[in-house]
């Protein structure tokens, strides 16, 4: 599962041939959560709330990088690094 971001603690992947809908998984600590890429609705999992509202306010700035890393996953293509959030 590649690493496509890390910010603050929190490390966000994807996985390869994963399940609908279109979604990432965010790791901090012991935590993790599995989160929606077009509403960033969290879908399985929990982190400590600073680290999801950040994970939410990452997701929003780069929904188009998502989408096309949802998109490469699918071929089994190489994952692009996305810009970690700077606050």
């Amino acid at each position: 599962m590649p690493t496509i971001c890390a910010f603050h603690g929190i490390t966000i992947r994807m996985y390869y041939d994963d399940h609908l809908p279109p979604h990432f998984h965010a790791y901090r600590a012991e935590n993790s959560a599995k989160y929606c890429i077009r509403t960033g609705r969290r879908l399985a999992g929990r982190l400590p709330q600073r680290a999801d509202a950040m994970v939410l306010k990452w997701q929003k700035m780069h929904q188009f990088e998502l989408r096309r890393n949802w998109r490469l996953a699918l071929q089994h293509r190489p994952l692009i690094l996305i810009e970690p959030l700077d606050d």
